[in-house]
This record gives C-alpha cells, structure tokens and sequence, in this order.
C-alpha cells in the first residue's frame, strides 16, 4: 500500500492533469445514471423519479417496446445502417491516411489533409442542405442532368432504393478525414528502421505499406472497430432525423427516431429509458464479445 501511495506521490504532476477529464465523466457520465431507475418505474413528472410509483410487472416498459408492432423493423432498420456504416465506412479512412502518408509533397498533403476534414465540422443540417441542392427531385443539380440528358428525374430523398446508400455515403464524406487523422498518427509511431531496412532488401512501397505500415497501425484499426461496435444501435440519431422523411420510415426509422416520437414528444420517459437501457445492455455485450475476439489475434483492449 505504501509502495503504491509513492508512485502515486511521486507521478502527481500527472494524476493532477487526469482530474478534470475524472471529474468530467463523474459529473456528466456516471452521476447521471441513477436516472436510468426511471426504466423500471411508471415516471411523474411532478413527483420526481423516487415518488414515482414503480411499474408492474417491473419489464413493463421493455415489454411495450418489444410488443410495438415496429420493433422488429426499427431493430433491422438500426443494425443495418449501423453495419454498412461500419463495413463501408472504415477502409476509406484508412486508405486515406496511406495515400496521405505517401504524398512527399507537403504542401498538397496539407491540402488534402484540410480538404478532406473540413466536412466533420459541419451540422447535418447544413449537409442536409448541400444534398437537397444536388439531389432534390425538382430542383437538384443531379436530377437536372439526367433530365436535360433525356432521363427522368429520381427522387433520391425519398426513394427507400436510394435513402441508405445516401446515408452512408454523407457519413463516410462527413468522417472518412477525420479518421485519417488517427491513422496518420498512429503511423508516425511506425519504427522508421523498419522501411530503411526494407529499402536495403529492395522492397517497393506497395511491399512497405503491406507489410510494415498496415501490421504497425492494426492495434488502433482494432481498437476503432471494437468501439464502434459498442455503437451499432446508435446508427446515427441526428443524420436520420434530419434527412428522413415520411416515405422512407420502411427503412430509416430506427431506435432513436421512434423513442424520440413515441418517448419524449409524449413525455413517456420511463419508455425512453427502458430503451435506453436496452441499448446500452447491447452495446456492452458487443464491446465484450468483439474484445474477447480481437485477444485471440492479440489485439484486445484490455
């Protein structure tokens, strides 16, 4: 115990700078989760979450949400937006941060660099925008090409053929440079003896990158996957529910959208939590299962 008081005495500089990032998560993260009691209590706004009275049966409202005629839909709907995001949108990153590494001109690589991650800082509201003046069925740059070529117009916006590809594509332009950043950090700690000793042996750079930036980079490539994993249920709350629209419900409305109308806009807070808290459940599960995989290749978390 002693022994341990010293190391911490003599890293204190460095504790000291961990506590507010402590006190952060405390604060906003863990206090806040006595409210998920509210999943398991018929909630009054008035008498506050205690007063509440608590539901009967206690899976009351998980039961409501796994009774909603919609439940198997928003579930379908949820995983797979969440995994073509996933499986679509991790190479582009990646690739990216390769073509990026390789440039040997500093200026254009700044360039791109900027370009590239300048998207991340929009709202969707804004790239909502910029997709209405290109794919609008009346008025959108692309629909006016294809009629002034002799073809109709489409609506992409309210198409269930086209609503997913669109999402997707807007999430990877939207993200696909900020994640290059990781990646381009991640290879600054690539050995740089291991590239001269390749080049001694002859290797090309398609030879460097395959075996020596790829391998040097896969702990943190791992490491994204299984966090994002953690999020397939997320899918993407403000992206949907900027962009969807009535027609395409069949294959945009997920979780989040419908607890937003069927939740909070009717002020049934203890449905919202329950969802909530079955989210959360689920997203553990895979954080733990993906993580439990990735240390039989010897790239765990923890």
């Amino acid at each position: 115990m002693a022994r341990s008081a010293k190391k911490v005495w003599r890293h204190r500089v460095f504790y000291f700078m961990l506590l507010p990032g402590l006190l952060w998560f405390a604060v906003y993260r863990y206090a806040p989760m006595y409210g998920a009691v509210i999943a398991f209590k018929d909630f009054d706004l008035f008498g506050g979450i205690w007063a509440s009275p608590w539901a009967d049966p206690w899976y009351k409202h998980f039961k409501l949400f796994y009774d909603s005629p919609y439940f198997s839909e928003l579930l379908l709907n949820t995983f797979l937006i969440s995994f073509y995001k996933l499986i679509f949108g991790t190479l582009p990153p990646i690739v990216m941060a390769l073509m990026l590494n390789e440039c040997r001109s500093t200026w254009f690589r700044n360039l791109i660099q900027t370009l590239s991650y300048m998207p991340h800082f929009l709202s969707w509201v804004i790239i909502y925008g910029i997709l209405l003046a290109f794919l609008s069925q009346s008025t959108g740059l692309l629909n006016r090409l294809l009629v002034d070529w002799g073809g109709n117009s489409v609506p992409f916006l309210q198409s269930t053929d086209w609503f997913r590809s669109i999402l997707v594509g807007s999430d990877i332009w939207q993200n696909a440079g900020w994640g290059a950043i990781i990646y381009l950090a991640a290879m600054t700690g690539v050995d740089p003896t291991l590239y001269e000793a390749a080049r001694v042996d002859g290797a090309s750079r398609l030879r460097m990158i395959w075996h020596i930036t790829i391998p040097g980079i896969r702990n943190v490539i791992v490491l994204l996957l299984i966090l994002r994993l953690g999020h397939m249920l997320d899918a993407g709350f403000d992206q949907i529910y900027i962009l969807y629209n009535i027609q395409v419900y069949p294959v945009a409305d997920i979780i989040d959208t419908w607890v937003f109308r069927t939740g909070l806009q009717q002020m049934n807070f203890s449905l919202a939590s329950a969802v909530g808290l079955f989210k959360s459940v689920i997203g553990l599960i895979l954080i733990l299962g993906a993580n439990r995989i990735a240390k039989k290749w010897g790239e765990g978390i923890w």
